[in-house]
């Protein structure tokens, strides 16, 4: 049987701003990365965040981001490979404690936004990741864009990986992601459902020039921030079952 992994960046609420919708989200996926207040999240919400994954038995992860509250996340800040890795390694010490109020293991990290995108491409950056999660804790899991340089990273740091598919995300012909700026970067209920099915099924994916390409689904990303995450996840998860494909925490997929 095929088994994948069904993921959410989530927590990303903070102060007095309400982003996404975690309490309906949350029960519908297998694993969830918790922003840990830099790109987005507070104490509070991280508190909150881990106590429901908890409650769902749902899979926690971390979720670092560059400092760049403003930006979300998603723009570059100009880091040096040694500031990245601080940075993540001060996020993952901050979720590690409300994890362990909450009484659910961190299983996992994912860089978020520009992060995640540089990392992808940038093997300093990439091996800075790779460095302060293993450092922080040689049994995480690192998730990575599906053939990108940050699971070559995780792998020479001794870490399990985890490639990592998007549902509702363009690809380039060079299997990264589509700029959030373009047109068809960002991929409506329909599409993600066929996108998905084809990554999971096939083992491929259709970029934006037409050309298919090879891809290993070992996790489906949801986006938390947007109102229709829930919808979509409770239809992929309709949709894997059909196919007869498993969706479990990313702990229990083989490799």
């Amino acid at each position: 049987m095929i088994k994948v992994d069904l993921n959410a960046d989530v927590g990303e609420s903070y102060g007095a701003y309400t982003i996404g919708s975690d309490a309906d989200l949350i029960p519908l996926v297998s694993s969830i990365h918790a922003a840990c207040g830099f790109h987005a999240g507070d104490p509070a919400v991280m508190r909150r965040t881990t106590a429901l994954a908890a409650e769902h038995g749902t899979a926690v992860g971390a979720h670092p981001g560059y400092p760049d509250l403003s930006g979300f996340g998603r723009r570059t800040v100009g880091l040096s490979p040694e500031d990245i890795y601080t940075a993540v390694l001060y996020q993952l010490g901050s979720l590690e404690g409300f994890c362990r109020k909450a009484d659910v293991p961190m299983q996992h990290v994912k860089p978020h936004g520009a992060l995640y995108n540089e990392a992808a491409v940038s093997r300093e950056k990439a091996d800075a990741v790779a460095a302060a999660a293993a450092d922080w804790d040689k049994d995480l899991l690192l998730y990575g864009l599906a053939g990108s340089e940050l699971l070559e990273a995780g792998r020479r740091a001794g870490l399990r990986v985890v490639s990592e598919v998007f549902a509702d995300r363009g690809y380039q012909p060079d299997g990264t992601l589509m700029p959030r700026t373009e047109e068809g970067a960002l991929l409506e209920r329909e599409a993600a459902l066929q996108q998905v099915r084809q990554m999971v099924m096939d083992g491929t994916v259709t970029a934006s020039d037409g050309s298919v390409l090879p891809i290993q689904a070992d996790s489906i990303c949801l986006h938390g921030d947007k109102p229709e995450s829930p919808a979509l996840a409770a239809a992929i998860r309709e949709m894997l079952y059909e196919e007869r494909v498993a969706v479990v925490p990313p702990g229990d997929i083989d490799g």
